[in-house]
């Protein structure tokens, strides 16, 4: 099942985003569950991120994003997740 996970960051989190990329992106790979995943930009400035997520259910994909390094710290003022259909690409 793919769910897209859209996060969108506190207001001045950055430097906590940049403090915890490198657990976010070895969670990402430690995991193997991640189809797709990128940065929300605003300009250059990073503000979110947008997750699709390949697992069994919502609740796999609940567990997976509330032990997300990013989540953890604190960064995200909100979480969406959505199931998702792939029709291109």
């Amino acid at each position: 099942m793919l769910i897209a996970l859209i996060a969108r960051d506190k207001s001045g989190a950055l430097q906590t985003r940049l403090d915890n990329r490198a657990d976010h992106l070895a969670y990402i790979e430690d995991t193997g569950v991640v189809a797709q995943a990128g940065p929300l930009l605003d300009g250059d400035a990073m503000i979110g991120s947008l997750v699709i997520l390949d697992v069994e259910d919502l609740a796999a994909a609940q567990a997976w994003a509330d032990n997300d390094p990013y989540a953890k710290a604190g960064l995200f003022q909100s979480v969406e997740l959505i199931p998702w259909k792939k029709v291109i690409g």
